[in-house]
């Protein structure tokens, strides 16, 4: 029996339960050889074989994981890593073409980081660190570069600059970024006196004044009996216009929905409301 056709017979492994099941289930799949994956990814591109797409996929499974573990030290969990890269290894099925001379693997890697970094970039931080082309690039390629602990001298940030082809500015910057940490905004207390408090200590709300509140409600209720005088100051036609086109929860009405139901021309409405509004506002001016 051929590669392909026990690796078309497995089941898929399932990333719901242990990971390290998964892992042992990924390795126990056979890996094709080059004759095996020409056929099948040409079966898949010539005939839209999606057994042969699936045996394509199952047999480098072990390759995300391995990809994946490369990514340990972000802090995220390394099923998520495998999930995601698995999602780049379809992409890269779906596109790989068997004429290039290239094994499947060597034009994968690509699909499957791609996958990673926009899910670490995603999850890393609550804030983003990286969002400009020049800082996504630094953000995977800074630790690396830097030769010790600490922040860069000026002659580190200038070579780091000049290796990946970034302004001196985006390595302080981006350098700044991955130095700081989140702090949530309530967390409890630490009974170590060396832990800064959480910013709900010390930051000032200033729109929860009661005064303020007070003031705030009762200038409202105020402007609100105001306009419910100033609509009773008109006739029934012009508090409908008004209401209809300005004050309804339903949405706003055209002058020529108005015009339609009225039977009368779209520049009347505009003139009949032009006059209501005049004297709404000589009502709140009193």
């Amino acid at each position: 029996m051929s590669q392909a056709l026990t690796v078309r017979n497995l089941p898929i492994p399932s990333l719901a339960g242990s990971l390290d099941a998964y892992i042992g289930a990924v390795h126990r799949i056979p890996m094709l050889s080059v004759e095996e994956e020409q056929e099948l990814a040409r079966r898949y591109r010539d005939q839209d074989d999606l057994q042969a797409a699936r045996s394509l996929v199952l047999s480098h499974l072990r390759f995300v994981v391995h990809v994946a573990r490369g990514y340990a030290g972000y802090g995220l969990a390394l099923s998520d890593l495998v999930q995601e890269g698995n999602i780049g290894l379809m992409k890269a099925v779906k596109r790989f073409n068997p004429d290039m001379g290239v094994r499947l693997v060597s034009f994968a890697v690509h699909w499957i980081r791609a996958e990673m970094h926009e899910y670490i970039l995603r999850n890393w931080r609550i804030v983003k660190v990286a969002t400009t082309k020049a800082q996504r690039k630094l953000f995977f390629n800074l630790r690396k570069s830097k030769k010790r602990l600490g922040w860069l001298n000026a002659k580190e940030v200038s070579q780091v600059a000049k290796d990946l082809g970034v302004p001196e500015a985006t390595v302080l910057e981006m350098e700044a970024r991955l130095s700081n940490y989140d702090v949530a905004f309530d967390q409890p207390a630490d009974s170590d006196a060396d832990t800064p408090p959480a910013p709900v200590a010390f930051l000032m709300d200033h729109q929860s004044d009661p005064y303020d509140r007070v003031a705030d409600e009762d200038e409202e209720s105020r402007n609100s009996r105001s306009l419910t005088a100033a609509l009773e100051g008109l006739d029934k036609r012009s508090q409908d216009i008004i209401r209809r086109r300005w004050l309804s929860d339903e949405g706003k009405l055209t002058l020529q929905e108005l015009a339609n139901e009225y039977g009368v021309s779209a520049e009347r409405i505009r003139q009949i409301e032009s006059v209501a509004m005049k004297k709404m506002r000589a009502a709140f001016a009193v």
